[in-house]
């Protein structure tokens, strides 16, 4: 996997991080600086462990789906990417509480990383180096969790469902090469 997959993806799985942060520069009264670094860290962090997670299980079973793991890959990334786009059509309003405490942060950033562990397990299948990937996607997090609570402060909701659908339609086009390419359509 090359820089740009790997930029392109990162920037698809921040995108549920993104959504939330743009929630709760909605729901936060005065914004401060550390407000920002707590939703980075919680959201940069989740998203790099992840997928870290889901490498070391992949590995573990490896040579037992060696034969489907392009399968595996593109029915992984694509159901994650169905799940976002599902929920970019959604028209709940979602309500978040304006605190940063750890009861709060913790169950958003293990919701908005679960399919970072996804991707993880088909990291195994690519042979991807995994510790600067995780750096990198759980980096990208960190900056876009930051951005998404300032665009919320500023802009309001009105890019919450944009960021899902395009996150979900990146993670489903990645599935989708990876597919093609252990098909030998793409070269």
């Amino acid at each position: 996997m090359g820089f740009l997959e790997l930029f392109i993806l990162a920037v698809g799985l921040s995108m549920d991080a993104f959504a939330v942060s743009v929630c709760k520069g909605l729901s936060v009264r005065a914004l401060r600086p550390r407000h920002a670094l707590i939703t980075g860290a919680y959201f940069g962090g989740f998203q790099a462990l992840m997928p870290l997670a889901g490498f070391l299980l992949g590995v573990r079973f490896q040579s037992l789906i060696t034969s489907v793991d392009h399968w595996i890959a593109f029915v992984l990334l694509a159901l994650i990417g169905l799940n976002m786009v599902r929920e970019s059509r959604e028209c709940g309003e979602d309500s978040l509480s304006d605190s940063f405490s750890f009861g709060t942060m913790l169950p958003l950033a293990v919701a908005t990383s679960i399919d970072a562990l996804a991707v993880g397990v088909t990291f195994a299948f690519l042979q991807v180096d995994i510790v600067p990937a995780v750096c990198f996607i759980g980096g990208t997090t960190f900056v876009l969790s930051c951005a998404g609570l300032l665009v919320g402060r500023v802009f309001g909701a009105k890019y919450k469902s944009r960021a899902e659908l395009f996150g979900g339609v990146v993670l489903i086009l990645m599935g989708l090469k990876i597919l093609l390419e252990h098909l030998g359509v793409l070269g």
